[in-house]
């Protein structure tokens, strides 16, 4: 029995945007952070992150994001040397094909012990610009941001 080779689909565009090495230089009380994004065959996206944590310390993060057409949705996780959580992610990109938005639950990091509900958002502001930011679900539905990191292409 062979297996049918997955073929990139329309809505993998969007993720080959990424695909360089980018830079980080806003982070307070950080240092330079680098993302190095490749592609698996245009299907996964591969992200590797190197740099200093704001307040000190290296670090390292690996982001995966591809497209599941039996979803009909993005698919992706995060995990980082700085916790032991493994973000999972389900999404959709916007009308305008700029912004993709990724929802997660994790642990709630002003309430110990308990969950929260989380919107991790890569904006495409052009090719060389990206913008990520984080947000936490309030208790009446609402996004409330709590971190935005702006990423330049280097190459």
């Amino acid at each position: 029995m062979e297996m049918e080779m997955a073929k990139p689909q329309a809505e993998h565009g969007f993720l080959q945007r990424l695909v360089g090495t980018w830079e980080v230089r806003d982070m307070p009380d950080a240092g330079t952070w680098v993302e190095v994004v490749r592609s698996l065959h245009g299907i996964w996206f591969v992200a590797e992150g190197n740099g200093q944590m704001p307040g000190g310390g290296d670090a390292t993060t690996v982001l995966t994001l591809g497209y599941d057409p039996a979803k009909g949705r993005y698919v992706g996780s995060w995990i980082g040397s700085m916790m032991t959580h493994m973000w999972v992610y389900e999404g959709e990109v916007s009308a305008d094909g700029n912004t993709l938005s990724l929802y997660t639950t994790g642990p709630d990091f002003e309430n110990p012990g308990r969950t929260g509900d989380y919107r991790e958002q890569i904006i495409i502001k052009d090719d060389d610009h990206r913008i990520f930011n984080s947000s936490a679900k309030q208790a009446d539905g609402s996004w409330k941001q709590f971190m935005e990191v702006n990423y330049r292409r280097v190459s």
